[in-house]
């Protein structure tokens, strides 16, 4: 089960990593509000937490945080690029209809990760169950 950890934290770290990378150009767009910079940021502390989380405990609960922050990440990503959603009070509308290598990138890493960590979850609830 380590080299599953090792793989979900990975693939959290590299969406931590696109995510800070990004973040000042997004930050542009709404300059005095919450602005996307700030939430792209936000994103990556969390991804950072879970992965360490994950790989420090990979218990169920550190795999179901992981899970959810990188399956949410890529909801994100998935939605803003497919969908104009408007601005929600301080958060601006982030839509972006395209596709680039950072976030392609940053999808797959995100899809894999979340995929794995329910994997874990699962097979972790499986064990506990024949024990």
């Amino acid at each position: 089960m380590i080299l599953l950890r090792v793989i979900i934290a990975a693939g959290l770290i590299v969406s931590a990593v696109i995510h800070f990378q990004l973040a000042p150009g997004f930050q542009q767009a709404a300059p005095a509000g919450i602005g996307g910079g700030n939430l792209f940021r936000i994103q990556a502390v969390v991804a950072v937490l879970a992965a360490l989380y994950v790989l420090v405990r990979g218990d169920r609960p550190a795999y179901a945080f992981a899970a959810v922050v990188a399956l949410s990440a890529l909801a994100a990503v998935v939605l803003y690029r497919y969908v104009q959603v408007p601005a929600i009070g301080p958060i601006p509308s982030m839509y972006e209809p395209v596709w680039y290598a950072q976030k392609a990138l940053t999808a797959v890493a995100e899809a894999i990760a979340g995929l794995l960590a329910v994997l874990g979850y699962l097979l972790l609830h499986r064990r506990r169950n024949v024990s």
